[in-house]
C-alpha cells in the first residue's frame, strides 16, 4: 500500500489551483511502480520524494505517460504538505531533480517559492507553423513566438487578447506533432492584461505528455516571466493567472532578481492546500 496526498497547488484564496499527487516515502518504489501510481491517480504530475546525497530531498516527477525532469506545481504541492504536516524546520531547502539541484524557500505566510534555472532563449518561430494546430489568426504579431527554458523547453505563444485566448480550440494531435518537431514540452499561450495585479492570463497545452491542458504550470510561468523580461518589460515580479477554461483558476507569482539586463535568479511561488489523502494498492 502507498499513501498519496492530493494537493492543489497555486490555488487562489484556497480555491482552484492544479492538483498533484505527492508520495512522501518513495525509496522502495521502482520507476515502474511510480509510473503506475501516477497513471492511477490521473493528475498531470505526481511527485515522489526520497532521500538525497546531494540535497535535502530528491524528487522524481511522473505524468500518466512518462517521467519528466521537473514540475513546478508538484514541487509546490510537495512542500505545502510537508509544511502542513509540520515536517519542515527551516525556511530554505534544496532539492535534487533531473533538471539540477534547486533551492526552495518557505515564507511565513505559507507561500512556497521554487528556484528555476536562469533562462535559455532558443529560436523564434513563425506563426504559420501553427496552422491547423490552433487559431493562428489570434496570434499577437507584435511579440515574438519563442522557445524558452528555465528547466523545461516550452513555446511562448502571444495571443492578441484574453477573449481570443479563451476561444483557442487546439487540435491536440497536430499540436503533439508540433511539440515533437520543435523538441518542446508544450505550448504556453498567454495574453497580456491591464487588470491590476495580473500581468497575463495563460493557457498551457502539453499533449505530448498526455496533458491536453493544465490549470497551473510553474516551469512555464518562469519561462514566460523571463520572456517578458526580455521582450516586454523588465520588472522584479510577474503575476499570472491560469486555468479559467478548466474552471480552476490558479495564481502563480514569479520573482526575478537582475542587474541591468541580466537575470540573476528566478523563483516561482504559490500556495497549496490539502484536497485529500488516498491509499493505493500497488
Amino acid at each position: 500500500m502507498v499513501e498519496v496526498y492530493v494537493i492543489s497547488a497555486f490555488c487562489k484564496d484556497n480555491k482552484g489551483g492544479n492538483k498533484a499527487g505527492v508520495v512522501l516515502d518513495s525509496h522502495d518504489l521502482t520507476p515502474a511502480k511510480m509510473m503506475a501510481i501516477a497513471k492511477d491517480l490521473g493528475y498531470s504530475e505526481t511527485a515522489f520524494l526520497m532521500e538525497s546525497n546531494l540535497a535535502d530531498f530528491k524528487i522524481r516527477y511522473f505524468t500518466p505517460t512518462e517521467e519528466v525532469s521537473l514540475c513546478g506545481h508538484a514541487t509546490i504541492a510537495a512542500f505545502s504538505i510537508l509544511n502542513t504536516l509540520g515536517k519542515l524546520g527551516k525556511d530554505a531547502y534544496t532539492i535534487e531533480t533531473k533538471a539540477g539541484t534547486l533551492n526552495i524557500q518557505i515564507q511565513k505566510a505559507g507561500m512556497i517559492l521554487m528556484e528555476q534555472n536562469r533562462p535559455t532563449y532558443f529560436e523564434t518561430l513563425k506563426p504559420d507553423i501553427f496552422a491547423g494546430c490552433l487559431e493562428d489568426r489570434f496570434i499577437d504579431t507584435v511579440l515574438p513566438i519563442q522557445i524558452v527554458s528555465t528547466g523545461l523547453k516550452d513555446i511562448m505563444l502571444p495571443v492578441d487578447s484574453t477573449d481570443h485566448l479563451e476561444k483557442l480550440n487546439p487540435n491536440f494531435s497536430k499540436m503533439t506533432s508540433l511539440c515533437y518537431d520543435q523538441d518542446v514540452v508544450g505550448i504556453h499561450a498567454f495574453a497580456l492584461t491591464n487588470s491590476a495585479g495580473t500581468t497575463a492570463i495563460c493557457r498551457n497545452f502539453a499533449p505530448r505528455y498526455g496533458i491536453d491542458e493544465e490549470s497551473a504550470t510553474g516551469t512555464s510561468s518562469c519561462a514566460l516571466a523571463c520572456y517578458l523580461f526580455k521582450h516586454y518589460k523588465q520588472q522584479s515580479q510577474y503575476i499570472f493567472e491560469q486555468g479559467f477554461n478548466l474552471g480552476s483558476v490558479s495564481q502563480l507569482v514569479v520573482n526575478i532578481t537582475y542587474q541591468s539586463a541580466n537575470i540573476s535568479t528566478v523563483h516561482v511561488g504559490g500556495y497549496g492546500h490539502l484536497v485529500c489523502k488516498k491509499t493505493l494498492l500497488i
